[in-house]
């Protein structure tokens, strides 16, 4: 019996890698809603010191995480990557629980954009380079910005590609799969404990408990 004929719902996103997702949607919309206006200026930092926070855990999950949560398991090269785009538009491409190679350029460019983003938003602090720093900080951004419609875009065509809700499935971490794809435990302390580190990050900065971030 061939994969695709014993597709089932099966947990593929452990709880780490959801709460990482919607935690830096709530960071990058928070920290953009709040870009302007000095009387936002400490709930801004909150916002971009707590997403620079989250990546850092990120990073390390994928050495150390669950299957799909792995770089090796959905980073690829750039000839597997440019044989997944042929793919696409022949509309043969391979289905895959975790992570496509596009979808993961797009992921690691965010990372790399909104560690950019903390960089650059600190030094703006430090007054280093003065305007320069000022306007890379908001290039940055923008582009990020960028990226997000854009991962947002693929997130929804893709859905309708593979007939499956990708955006649900990132709240449930259910994915359609064989049972031999299934990760084994959905890793809900790990998840609590980054809910939780998140919160406290928030809270020291949002309450000037770490001046040297913040003037």
């Amino acid at each position: 019996m061939n994969t695709s004929d014993k597709k089932q719902s099966v947990l593929v996103w452990d709880f780490p890698v959801r709460v990482f997702h919607w935690l830096l949607v709530i960071s990058f919309t928070g920290a953009w809603l709040t870009s302007e206006g000095e009387a936002f200026q400490l709930i801004h930092y909150a916002f971009g010191y707590s997403a620079c926070a989250i990546i850092l855990f990120r990073i390390i999950w994928g050495i150390v995480g669950t299957r799909y949560a792995r770089f090796t398991e959905f980073v690829k090269g750039p000839a597997e990557t440019w044989q997944y785009i042929k793919s696409l538009l022949v509309g043969k491409q391979a289905v895959s629980p975790g992570h496509n190679p596009v979808g993961a350029l797009v992921m690691i460019s965010l990372v790399i954009l909104i560690l950019l983003i903390d960089l650059t938003g600190y030094w703006i602090v430090k007054d280093v380079l003065g305007s320069l720093m000022s306007g890379a900080h908001e290039a940055i951004s923008n582009l990020a910005f960028g990226f997000v419609l854009l991962h947002v875009a693929a997130a929804i065509i893709m859905s309708f590609v593979q007939k499956e809700n990708l955006v649900k499935s990132m709240f449930t971490g259910i994915k359609q799969g064989s049972p031999e794809q299934a990760i084994r435990y959905p890793m809900y302390i790990v998840g609590m404990g980054l809910t939780l580190a998140y919160m406290y990050c928030f809270y020291l900065v949002v309450s000037g408990s770490l001046p040297s971030l913040t003037q």
